[in-house]
């Protein structure tokens, strides 16, 4: 009795284990995989078909931080749970070459990513309530060496960024008209540049922080200027100021006044 009852347990163990193999045997013909690839320190698990490579095609991916993307070969689009979509080329599961995201809040970018993140060259569009665009080079999500950035009210910037700020040589074009051109750092006027004025004014010299300071050149529309130092965006130091009618003082300024010798 106890050898019958054996052999029947055992039948139906190999009787499972048969279905079990037949069963994944054709799951895997009919080319559904589970997958596994590293980002970071952390994984992407993927369930579903594959292509004749090997490759994810139409399934889910499981992303780090609860995400979930999913993936449709065919178009080569990723929808993620949080309202992202992604058209575009994909290593491991990671949006990598060039692509297109569009956000769940509105803002969308086209162009050339590396490793899931925004590096390259490409073009970012703020939402309609922002209304600014980027079109340039990126680095790790971020405005990295030269590019364009253009606001919703018309003003442009273009020149050179680093670290998502303007940094080295650029031209800001406001909206009114005034214009700068020169050296900018972490996001500042900073270096030498000159700065033309929406009334006619323009100023040609040296600034730190975005404000004139140092040797510079202040000419005014009416024809008046002055060579000398700057401080606090006012004529602060020695200099020498023109008038159109030929007349000429050289000495010492403080906060835009002449210092008369006593």
């Amino acid at each position: 009795m106890q050898n019958s009852t054996f052999r029947l347990i055992i039948t139906i163990l190999i009787g499972a284990l048969v279905v079990v193999g037949i069963a994944y045997l054709v799951i895997y013909i009919s080319g559904y995989r589970i997958i596994t690839y590293r980002m970071g320190s952390e994984e992407i698990r993927f369930y579903g078909k594959v292509d004749s490579n090997g490759a994810p095609y139409d399934g889910t991916a499981y992303y780090p931080g609860g995400l979930k993307g999913t993936v449709d070969g065919a178009s080569k689009t990723v929808k993620y749970s949080n309202g992202d979509v992604y058209v575009g080329e994909l290593r491991d599961l990671k949006r990598h070459g060039v692509g297109r995201i569009t956000y769940a809040g509105g803002e969308s970018y086209e162009g050339e990513f590396s490793e899931n993140e925004i590096s390259g060259t490409g073009k970012y569009t703020y939402s309609s309530a922002v209304g600014d665009t980027y079109e340039g080079s990126f680095l790790a999500g971020k405005r990295e060496g030269f590019g364009k950035y253009t606001w919703a009210d018309g003003s442009v910037y273009e020149g050179e960024y680093k670290n998502d700020k303007k940094h080295g040589e650029g031209t800001y074009t406001w909206a009114d008209g005034s214009s700068y051109t020169g050296q900018y750092e972490n996001d500042c006027k900073h270096g030498v540049g000159k700065y033309a004025y929406a009334n006619g004014d323009v100023y040609e010299g040296e600034f730190v922080n975005d404000v004139r300071q140092g040797e510079g050149t202040y000419v005014w529309k009416n024809g008046e200027y002055y060579i000398g130092n700057f401080a606090n965006n006012m004529l602060n130091g020695n200099g020498t100021y023109f008038w159109p009618s030929g007349r000429t003082y050289e000495g010492t300024f403080a906060d835009n006044k002449i210092v008369w010798a006593s």
